[in-house]
């Protein structure tokens, strides 16, 4: 024996008002959705008939349409029943052709109505039918005497704590928001409240006073530009703002996407690559997916098209202005850098303009990489920000060029570059390099210091540290500290062979480490020009030149920005401490 399901009107509500959509507001936008596609239904019939949406707000709240209306059997079956998809389109509700599907939007009325009550004649002629519906589930339908107009009037009697969601004062912005751009006149309490058209419309380039007017008025912002977005096979037209101040790349830009000229949403995601951060659309579509609830997108194989080719309008766009207004596009990516550079991995057109403007940090300042290689040669650079920032003044004072490659996508566009142009374009250089290039000593101060070294020999072992002698401006910095990158990993990973108890653990670090040479993890490089270091030399007590050895490699340390180890932090306040008492007479 076959049954049916029993559905209860109560939870199916619960369920839209708690888990489906964010807000009893939606309402208002499927009262729009169902008037608009009526109005389209009999405009296949009749091309000529009235677009009209009329609202009046009080006690109760009203919406009439000048729509195709229904016939009693089409209200028994659209109306009264929840799911009936085939049916639908049998009678020519299609979703293909309409914003929603004719009826659906009723039950959203229960999230503010405790009944509804619409009246309708329709366009193929019959009586006028009442469908009267409370919020339990109940409803009847009757035939209505008198002359009634073809079209529908939906009534809605608030349920209780939900009057305000009647007021014209909360209806009227949700009807501007939702219905702005339906091809249909929408008037509430005698007023109009839509303008039915797209702002973007019939702009040219270079006329975007009017969509700039319109941005500050959706966004908050005046644009850098405003560019026109069209994607033909989603039905999809629109304008793309450029903001005109950065942004933190880690942002997710939102931007107000309609449907069929319904609004799905304000802070819809997903439109736009993901590099594409500082910029904000305004878009309407006809083929794109809506989420159940119609408040966002379906992440579909649309979507995805949509985004690329949206993506690749933006980045032409970019191209042409480097072009035209290559002022303009310098302004553009010192405010949005990070976003370029990031489509400027994958992209060598955005490549060679991030190589032509964007400004990097050198020894010359902040430049174009372009401009630092017609100086140069050659783009030699350093891939941590804190030891560029140690070795740029001493490289700069040789007549040494580098580069700061330590800030986000920085490697991987050089990479690129000198993927395209040929490996002497751009290189990583080592510390040492730069140690190989700073001038000898005179052979008597290095004999001097040679031998104040060998007295002091023990603060500079304890650290794993050699000492260098070098002859290097600028005169100001008495020490620098050059860190021998792979020795100092083999040490890290013999300290941890020591503290490990597994012996197949410790055997696997002690297979890592063998061979490895007896070089030390650090250099410290005296500047024999430094006046310090020049006393240095002069000095007589042992105690004193390994105090002043541990002290200036405690001060190099720092000058790296280099972690302090525990030994350093002791070696710190110890070398400190014993100056001090020196200075005070201690001994």
């Amino acid at each position: 024996m076959g049954h049916t399901f029993r559905v209860d009107l109560r939870g199916i509500i619960d369920l839209l008002s708690h888990h489906l959509y964010s807000s009893p507001r939606v309402y208002v936008r499927e009262l729009l959705q169902n008037a608009v596609d009526a109005i389209t239904a009999r405009r296949e019939l009749d091309p000529s008939c009235p677009a009209g949406i009329t609202i009046t707000c009080g006690p109760e709240l009203t919406i009439t349409d000048t729509g195709v209306g229904l016939t009693e059997a089409e209200v028994h079956e659209l109306l009264s029943t929840l799911g009936r998809t085939s049916k639908r389109d049998d009678l020519g509700f299609a979703r293909e052709r309409f914003l929603g599907q004719f009826g659906v939007g009723m039950l959203s009325c229960f999230l503010v109505a405790s009944s509804v009550t619409v009246i309708t004649r329709s366009a193929r002629g019959g009586p006028a039918v009442r469908w009267e519906a409370d919020s339990s589930g109940n409803y009847t339908v009757s035939v209505v005497d008198g002359d009634v107009p073809v079209g529908t009037s939906v009534r809605l009697s608030a349920s209780r704590g939900n009057d305000h969601w009647l007021e014209a004062d909360v209806v009227r912005p949700l009807v501007s928001d939702y219905g702005d751009l339906l091809p249909a006149v929408v008037t509430l309490d005698g007023a109009q409240v839509t303008r039915g058209v797209r702002p973007w419309d019939g702009v040219e380039d270079g006329e975007d006073a009017d969509l700039s007017a319109y941005c500050e008025q959706i966004f908050g912002f005046t644009p850098f530009e405003s560019i026109p977005i069209e994607v033909e096979a989603a039905g999809l037209t629109g304008v793309a703002f450029v903001l005109p101040s950065g942004v933190h790349p880690g942002t997710r830009q939102t931007h107000r996407v309609y449907l069929k000229r319904m609004l799905v949403g304000d802070n819809v995601e997903g439109l736009l690559p993901d590099w594409a951060y500082f910029v904000r659309c305004v878009v309407d579509a006809s083929a794109i997916r809506p989420t159940a609830s119609r408040e966002s997108l379906y992440q579909d194989e649309m979507l995805l098209a949509v985004r690329e080719e949206l993506g690749e309008q933006i980045r032409d766009w970019l191209i042409r202005l480097d072009a035209i207004e290559p002022r303009r596009a310098g302004e553009l990516l010192a405010a949005h850098h990070l976003g370029i550079k990031s489509l400027a991995r994958s992209d060598d057109e955005m490549l060679r303009l991030v190589e032509r403007w964007l400004p990097f940090e050198t020894t010359e300042g902040a430049i174009p990489l372009r401009q630092f290689k017609r100086k140069h040669g050659a783009i030699l650079y350093i891939p941590d920000v804190d030891e560029f920032h140690q070795l740029a003044p001493v490289a700069a004072a040789q007549g040494l060029g580098l580069v700061n490659a330590g800030y986000a996508y920085d490697m991987e566009l050089l990479n690129r570059l000198s993927a395209l142009d040929g490996p002497a374009v751009a290189r990583r250089v080592a510390p040492s390099e730069l140690l190989a290039a700073l001038a000898d000593p005179e052979p008597d101060v290095e004999t001097a210091l040679r031998l104040r070294l060998s007295e002091g020999a023990a603060a500079l072992d304890r650290h794993d540290c050699d000492a260098v002698i070098r002859d290097f401006d600028p005169i100001s910095l008495p020490a620098l500290l050059i860190s021998n990158a792979e020795q100092q990993r083999k040490l890290d990973t013999e300290q941890t062979a020591g503290e490990v108890t597994d012996p197949l653990w410790a055997e696997l670090l002690g297979q890592l480490t063998a061979g490895s040479d007896s070089s030390r993890a650090e250099q410290l490089v005296l500047n024999c020009r430094n006046p310090l270091v020049q006393r240095l030399a002069r000095l007589n007590d042992p105690s004193l030149v390994e105090l002043t050895l541990e002290s200036l490699y405690v001060h190099a340390v720092l000058q790296a920005r280099r972690a302090m180890r525990p030994k350093d932090t002791a070696a710190l306040n110890r070398s400190f401490l014993e100056l001090l008492d020196r200075a005070v007479g201690g001994k």
